[in-house]
């Protein structure tokens, strides 16, 4: 082969490798196929995040936009009313009857309740009179068990007519049934001035 011929060939072998060498470094190594070992092995979600190329996700949801502040000079928003309650004192019956009657209010809104133990081992009933200013009245009548427990009885709420300290309450308690045969236990109220016992 002629010097010249020889130089061909050389300048094209080294043309080759000059091509084919960076397509072999980026080919990597052969072998065996790759094989799971567990836990060291890395997530394909992980890898495609790797390259950008990570799955789809629903876009998260935007998390919500705080209350802008209030401008200068607006009006906050109302608070709730407060309940405001004025008690007699307790008073005890020597049959067995514990009671203490009150007036309550809270925004327009005023009624009467009483809470009671009945301790006298018969059935009682109470009745609850809410006297508003002008004269007005509001009667209730609670049936009150023979228990030596806890309870209450009350007047519905009313919208109040002047100020809710003009209102009284009383209650009373007598044996259940009808005529005079129903004696008066106990009479307690929501003023100390008007709160007796019997």
């Amino acid at each position: 082969m002629s010097p010249v011929n020889l130089r061909v060939v050389g300048l094209g072998t080294a043309v080759t490798v000059a091509v084919l060498l960076p397509l072999v470094a980026m080919a990597g190594p052969t072998g065996d196929p790759a094989r799971s070992s567990g836990a060291g092995d890395a997530k394909a979600g992980e890898l495609l995040r790797g390259l950008g190329l990570g799955p789809r996700t629903a876009a998260s949801p935007a998390s919500p936009t705080p209350p802008a502040p209030a401008a200068p000079g607006a009006a906050a928003a109302p608070a709730s009313p407060e309940r405001v309650t004025r008690c007699g004192p307790e008073l005890a019956s020597p049959e067995g009857v514990e009671a203490q009657t009150c007036v309550l209010s809270e925004g327009l809104d005023v009624w009467a309740r009483t809470y009671y133990r009945n301790a006298t081992r018969q059935d009682l009933d109470a009745f609850l009179t809410l006297m508003a200013p002008g004269g007005r009245t509001v009667h209730v009548r609670c049936p009150v068990p023979a228990q030596d427990e806890p309870g209450t009885c009350e007047t519905p709420p009313e919208r109040a007519r002047g100020a809710a300290t003009a209102y009284t309450a009383v209650s009373e308690f007598a044996g259940t049934g009808e005529g005079a045969g129903t004696p008066l236990l106990l009479r307690s109220g929501s003023n100390t001035a008007d709160s007796e016992g019997s």
